[in-house]
């Protein structure tokens, strides 16, 4: 089946799951009653979907604090909240902290990261599912010269095993069954930054050769599973409607004929993501999902509005190759963006409908 109308993975948790959760931490509540409440979050999430009309499901990340949680939960050896603080901010000058990861200890496999999320999902609807993982790259970010050095004395001994362990996974998806992989890669938005870019600069590092690195790392990763599709998401960050960068896809094009996805989600929502000229470097086996509904604000995109940008990145790169997704998830922390659940619930209808409109089925 082709896919058309894509989604990018965070759902809006709902309330009584975020509450669920915080009562599990402070332990009022067990881990037998807490699955309980999970389940129904998941499936309101996948009846959601379905309803919706959408080509392709997730279970909507409801089992993660944050969309990297599955690295951080699964594996022994970090410090939740002790990494260092990134900003994101708001086309209004608002600004947040947001506490990362760190490692801290040598990398111990606790469990499987996605098997109990894609086992459960796979059981529940009969539509073409997906999982989303992070990129080794993002990863990097939970790395601190002083606060890892005593369990790696290098940055890269470290990504060595995180690049092992997201392999490993991989291959424990596959033999489940599951046929669709995204790889969410927030960093590579650090390197089509300039400001950021000029940042690596000035720090001593090359912002092309880490692009490459980036490139190396995420092809270690997917392997050799044919048949097997996999997706990478650019995001620009996304957490409680805020962003922490700017820029086209011009100085990472690369990355879409050294990599080895087939299938390229992009954020495409605001002036913040540049044009569509890039989008001539993509290679012509491979597919661009244009992320043209926001995420970030209630505003519902009109179908002509969404059908006229299609017709605009058709003029560099053919329409059979193309299909449509929101720009980014909906909820990349538990605390979600500033939009309701109706809000939500309209944006993915606005998706599916407008891919039944533009190619048919």
């Amino acid at each position: 089946m082709t896919i058309r109308s894509d989604v990018v993975g965070s759902l809006l948790r709902p309330a009584y799951l975020v509450e669920a959760r915080q009562a599990l931490e402070a332990g009022r509540l067990r881990p037998p009653e807490f699955k309980r409440v999970e389940d129904r979050a998941v499936d309101e999430a996948i009846a959601l979907q379905e309803a919706a009309g959408l080509d392709v499901v997730t279970d909507g990340e409801l089992r993660r604090y944050a969309f990297f949680g599955h690295l951080i939960e699964a594996l022994d050896g970090f410090d939740k909240f002790g990494g260092w603080a990134i900003p994101f901010r708001d086309q209004q000058g608002g600004e947040l902290v947001f506490k990362r990861p760190v490692v801290v200890d040598k990398l111990r496999w606790r469990r499987s990261m996605c098997a109990e999320e894609f086992s459960y999902l796979r059981a529940r609807t009969a539509r073409p599912t997906k999982v989303t993982l992070i990129s080794t790259q993002q990863a990097a970010a939970y790395y601190d010269p002083d606060k890892s050095k005593s369990a790696y004395p290098t940055r890269d001994a470290y990504l060595a095993d995180v690049v092992e362990f997201t392999r490993r996974e991989v291959e424990e998806l596959v033999r489940l069954g599951c046929t669709y992989v995204q790889i969410d890669a927030p960093q590579y938005a650090a390197l089509l930054d300039p400001a950021l870019r000029e940042g690596y600069r000035q720090r001593g590092s090359d912002p092309d050769r880490l692009i490459d690195a980036c490139i190396e790392m995420d092809n270690a990763v997917i392997g050799d599973h044919p048949g097997i599709t996999f997706a990478l998401h650019i995001c620009r960050g996304n957490n409680q409607s805020m962003f922490y960068a700017s820029g086209g896809y011009d100085p990472i094009a690369r990355v879409f004929h050294r990599s080895r996805f087939q299938r390229f989600l992009l954020e495409y929502d605001d002036d913040r993501s540049g044009g569509f000229e890039p989008l001539a470097a993509v290679p012509e086996d491979r597919a661009v999902v244009l992320g043209l509904v926001t995420t970030k604000k209630p505003r519902l995109e009109s179908v002509d509005e969404i059908r006229r940008r299609i017709d605009e990145a058709a003029k560099f790169i053919p329409r059979e190759r193309l299909a449509l997704s929101p720009q980014c998830g909906f909820a990349s922390t538990m605390e979600g963006n500033r939009i309701g659940p109706e809000d939500q619930r309209r944006k993915l209808h606005r998706v599916a409908e407008t891919a039944r409109l533009v190619w048919g089925h």
